[in-house]
Order: structure tokens, then sequence, then C-alpha cells
């Protein structure tokens, strides 16, 4: 049987997300996530023909897919839609396998740090799920030595602690490793108190810790010492994996349908503006001033093609006297790409500047200062004309383009969040 011919995997991007296959109908086949959409798809078609995978793909017409900030919010996404839709093939092909929790187990009169893929009712307190297995194991080991918590399965309490000479030889207490509460060494309410610190380090904010890890990893990389500065790297990954917090809420079929749209939508201006890559993260410019009072500029981002409401920027006008908005904007531009670069951070794959063909200009003459290059369009309100650098002549997306109401939808939310800004500026003016 000879393997289907396909070039699904042409546009999809190398990002995190949760593929969707439909059959010929146009119904739910089978529901999959990924680290790497186009590295897990692009599996299907290289797979046996007696495999799992080409039976799926042997019924597949259509791919969609969903793209997500992190691997973790790609699992929990695909388990919800999995649980909402229940796919033929994945029920067929059911795995009980789960990604793991950490488990303090709180009930006992000395607690231990488990791993399990169950949570249970039984007083101890559940921590995860986390996707990265590897370096959860290794942060189980880490955070045992740090704080001391017995890593043996003796089961035991205080007013019934095992016979001396069963224990008394135990390398982590004449290590230093463990307080011996298996010993009586240390009290329970003594152990337990140590203990509170683990909870912080599971709910709390890590990143004065990761800081930290990454300063210490670098020195140590620097004298050449590479095995302690991997040391450092696993508890790094390891606490990146625990500090992804996803807030997903229940997913209908409406949702996904929404989803689906979203990403179709990036793939169209991919392809409409022949952009390199998927523009997954976009940044879009507007302009708000009264007769040139109290000018402002604004800039919005959107992830995924979602407000990313931490990456909205505000500036006020410094460099421009008169009214003159086409400076302003580029004014803006120059101050937030030179100053990503002074920072080191990352562009986005496109720039929206809410104007025509003359803001455009100005905005690519602020690239060209600094001495990069950004994908860059603007978007006209009056014909909504998408202008392109070096294209003479302006874009028109059809009016019910899924590509055209996303640049529509930025170039909305700049210009809203402009005039709020200008307007608490005239407040406070007034309040003088």
């Amino acid at each position: 049987m000879q393997k289907p011919v396909n070039d699904y995997t042409v546009n999809i991007p190398h990002l995190p997300g949760v593929y969707i296959m439909r059959d010929s109908a146009a119904n739910i086949i089978y529901i999959g996530k990924a680290k790497d959409l186009k590295n897990r798809i692009s599996s299907y078609f290289h797979s046996d023909t007696d495999s799992k995978a080409f039976s799926i793909i042997s019924a597949m017409k259509t791919i969609n897919y969903i793209l997500c900030a992190s691997e973790r919010e790609a699992f929990l996404v695909e388990r919800q839609l999995i649980k909402k839709v229940q796919p033929y093939f994945n029920a067929m092909w059911k795995d009980d396998k789960t990604y793991p929790y950490i488990k303090l187990t709180v009930a006992e009169d000395f607690p231990r740090l488990v791993m399990t893929r169950k949570v249970i009712k039984d007083g101890a307190l559940y921590f995860g799920p986390y996707p990265q297995l590897t370096y959860i194991k290794k942060l189980i080991l880490w955070l045992n030595k740090i704080f001391k918590i017995r890593p043996c399965k003796i089961t035991f309490s205080e007013k019934e602690l095992p016979k001396l000479d069963k224990v008394k030889s135990c390398l982590y207490y004449h290590t230093g490793l463990c307080f011996g509460p298996c010993m009586g060494k240390i009290s329970s309410v003594d152990y337990k108190n140590n203990l509170k610190e683990v909870e912080t380090f599971f709910n709390g904010k890590l990143k004065k810790l990761a800081d930290t890890w990454q300063k210490e990893m670098l020195e140590l990389s620097n004298k050449q010492e590479y095995e302690k500065a991997k040391e450092i790297r696993d508890r790094l990954f390891a606490i990146q994996s625990i500090s992804q917090r996803v807030a997903i809420r229940e997913i209908s079929i409406e949702d996904i349908n929404q989803y689906v749209s979203k990403t179709d939508s990036l793939q169209e201006l991919k392809q409409v503006l022949k952009l390199h890559k998927l523009p997954a993260v976009m940044e879009c410019f507007d302009i708000s001033n009264t007769s040139g009072t109290n000018p402002v500029a604004s800039m919005v981002q959107f992830v995924n093609a979602k407000p990313n409401k931490s990456g909205y920027r505000k500036f006020k006008i410094k460099t421009v006297n008169q009214i003159n908005d086409f400076a302003m904007i580029k004014e803006a531009v120059f101050r937030r790409y030179s100053g990503i670069i002074r920072r080191n951070e990352q562009f986005p794959d496109l720039i929206v500047i809410d104007g025509g063909k003359i803001q455009l200009a100005y905005a690519q003459s602020a690239l060209d200062e600094i001495g990069i290059y950004i994908p860059m369009i603007s978007l006209a309100k009056q014909e909504e004309e998408v202008f392109m650098v070096g294209k003479p002549k302006s874009l028109l997306l059809p009016r019910n383009s899924l590509g055209l109401r996303l640049l529509q939808a930025i170039r909305d939310e700049a210009h809203r969040f402009a005039i709020t800004f200008h307007k608490q500026l005239r407040a406070k003016e007034f309040l003088k």
C-alpha cells in the first residue's frame, strides 16, 4: 500500500501547538500536541505502513492546528479537546499514560516528595502536571538535597519509629542529606516547618532563583567546569517547566473553530504578504494628538493572533514639536526597536503601521537608520488598503478575508490604546 502524497507540512511553523486531523466529511478523527508542530506532523508522512500514524493519515484529508505559548499549554489544550470531542483514533488507541505530578505527602508525620501520575484525595499536595519528565526527576533529587527531605520509602510515624538497627547506618543522615527523622533526630513539627519553603517554591515567583542560577551557570562555563554547569542548566530547565502557568478555560467546539480561524488568518498573511515565516508576533503602531498637544504613540502586540497586553508600549512624543504624524510614527518606531537592540530582546515577525504609504515610508526610514530589517506593512482605513515596503501598488484583501480581519483587529486595538493614553495625559494636564 502506497503512502498518501501530501504537502500538508509546507506552511506549518516550528512552534508548539495542537494539531487536529479531519476526514473527508470534516469530522475530527485525531488530536495531538507537539513541541514542534512541523516536525511532529512531518513524522506522520514518514511512518511505516503498518503503524498507527499511517492508519491516521490514510483516513485524514485536512489538518488544522492551534498555536500555543508552550509545550505545557499544548498538553493542556490537547487534553481538554480530546475530552470534549473524543476523536475516533484517540479513543481507539487510548494511552493511559499521563504527565506526572509532584506529590508532597503532607499527611505523613515526615513528608516526602514523590512523582506520581495519579491525583487522589489522600491529603497530599499535588503540583503539576509537568511535561518535562527528565528534568522533574532531577528537580526532586535537588529539592531533597537542598531541604533535606527524606528520600527513603520507609513508612513510619513520630510515635512508631523504625527499629534503630535498621536505620542507624543510613547514608543520607550521615552525609548531612537528611535530618534523620527515622532515628528521632527531629520532631514532626520542626520537619514540616522546614518544608513550608518547598510549598513556596512550587507556588511562588521563581525569577530571582532562576536569575541566580543563570549567573552561576555562566561563571562555571567560563571556568570550563562544564559538568557543574550542566547540573545548573538542568535545574533551570526544571524551574522553567514548573513556572509555566497556563489558564485554560473549558473548550467548546466553537472555541476550536475560533482557534483554527486565528491560525488560518496568520497563514493567510504569511502567504499574501510573502513572509518568510508565520507572523506569530505582530506589533502595530498608531498616533493620537489634539491639535498637536500631548502627542502620543501606542504600540500593541498580538501573539498567535491574540492581544498580549504585557507587550503593549506607550510613547510620549519627544522630538516632534509641530503637528506631524509621519515624524511621530518614525520616532516611536525608532525608539521601540533601538530599545529592543539595547535590551537584546526578540524582534516581532511583522510590524503594522496605522496609515498609508507615507506613514509606512517614515516608519521604514526609522528601521533603515537603526540598520535592521523587520517585515513591515501599513493599513489605510478608508479602503483598507495594505501597503508593503518596496511595492508601488497597494494590496486589497477580500472583505471576508481572515487575514484582513486580523490586521483590522490589531490596528483598531492600537488606535484604542493610543486614544486611551492621550485622554489620560489630557486629564492629568487639566487637573494641574
